[in-house]
Order: structure tokens, then C-alpha cells, then sequence
């Protein structure tokens, strides 16, 4: 999995399987872009993204996961629930606003 953090006026937290990165999914009229500028980061191993979700989830962040290994570990994490997870041919996403 790739993590990238964007610093703003609060954190941008962008989570991805890394084999979507540079990938277009589109479904009617809805659209996926797993874009290389925005979640092209450090590849990360499960333990240290639950790390890394669990410091930033104190913060006033914002995440965006992309994929079944991201979505897992935001789901195990408490940050997303089942019912927060949308997808996109067949590729699950989620964004969280804390």
C-alpha cells in the first residue's frame, strides 16, 4: 500500500493499493482516478498504515482510500465502517472527514 500525507491547513491522508496507482475507473457517471501526484507516497506494510492511521485520527484530518488492502485497514482501524465503503467497477473507496 502507498501512503501520502499532503500538509494544508490540515492533513490530507491519501491511502492506495499500490498496484491502482496511475489506474481510471469510470461506471456511468461516476469516475475513480487513482492519481500518481496524490497517493504516490511511501509504500507502507498493514502494521505501520494502522500506525500511521491511528496518530493522524487524533488530528483533524481528512483520508481518502482507494482499494481492498487500504479499505481493510481503514475499516480495522474504526476510521470507515462497511456502509461507508462505495465502489466503483468493483474498486471499493472511502473518504473521511475528522
Amino acid at each position: 500500500m502507498l501512503v501520502k500525507v499532503h500538509k494544508s491547513y490540515r492533513e490530507i491522508i491519501a491511502v492506495c493499493d499500490s498496484y491502482l496507482l496511475g489506474k481510471k475507473f469510470e461506471e456511468d457517471i461516476f469516475q475513480l482516478e487513482v492519481k500518481e501526484n496524490f497517493f504516490n507516497g511511501e509504500k507502507v506494510s498493514k502494521q505501520e498504515l494502522l500506525g500511521i492511521l491511528q496518530n493522524f485520527s487524533k488530528e483533524d484530518a481528512t483520508f481518502n482510500f482507494i482499494g481492498e488492502k487500504s479499505i481493510n485497514c481503514a475499516i480495522q482501524s474504526g476510521l470507515v465502517t462497511e456502509e461507508g465503503v462505495k465502489k466503483i467497477k468493483n474498486i471499493p473507496f472511502a473518504m473521511v472527514l475528522l
